[in-house]
């Protein structure tokens, strides 16, 4: 039990350290000077530096998932659901501005470096993205997005409203930009959404017709 909690609690101190200074900034020397433990202590739970890296990303998709993921499970099926999902990504990036998104600083570090640890980032990111991609899915099944929607070219257009914000918030500290990232994201589903006639005239077709039922 309390080898479980040191390795929680080291875990925590990697995670703020590597929003910090990125993936590439975690040592097992300075995470061992952060936690006022030996480099032997901090070894003995992860092994290598690599190792460490790798589990600070799943301990960050973990928080991801538990803030983001579940909660917008809660909202109805569809476009509420997608919403939901936008939101809350939207805030965990403005929440993240000054301190770093490990998902992104991660993608820069390790964008043309093979091995583990990309692997372990993709593998995250891939794993949130086929989240959004069915919830896409979801809403044209609904009826609330258009049948003819790309899932991939909306998810593509999406992210790149969350990139933007962090890319002008962080990095050209562009007043605003905050503000920019929610008025793309309904610029996005306007593109894409049934306009409530449309969907209601699908409707009243199905309460007239009492085979349809």
């Amino acid at each position: 039990m309390k080898g479980r909690q040191t390795r929680a609690a080291i875990l925590d101190a990697a995670l703020a350290l590597a929003s910090q200074m990125g993936l590439e900034g975690l040592s097992i020397g300075a995470l061992a000077e952060v936690t006022q433990m030996s480099k032997s202590g901090v070894f003995a739970h992860f092994g290598s530096r690599e190792e460490l890296q790798i589990s600070v990303v799943r301990e960050y998709h973990a928080k991801f998932e538990d803030e983001i993921f579940e909660p917008s499970m809660k909202a109805p099926r569809g476009l509420p659901r997608l919403r939901a999902m936008y939101d809350r990504w939207f805030k965990r990036v403005s929440v993240e501005i000054d301190a770093g998104c490990i998902y992104i600083s991660g993608a820069v570090e390790f964008d043309d470096r093979p091995g583990p640890v990309r692997d372990a980032l993709v593998s995250m990111v891939q794993t949130w993205h086929a989240a959004l991609e069915r919830a896409i899915r979801i809403a044209i099944d609904e009826g609330h997005l258009r049948v003819d929607t790309d899932p991939q070219q909306m998810l593509f257009e999406i992210h790149g409203l969350i990139l933007a914000l962090h890319h002008d918030a962080r990095f050209l500290r562009r007043p605003g930009a905050d503000a920019r990232a929610r008025a793309g994201f309904e610029n996005v589903l306007s593109h894409y959404i049934v306009a409530p006639a449309a969907h209601a005239a699908p409707m009243a077709r199905r309460k007239r017709n009492p085979e349809s039922v």
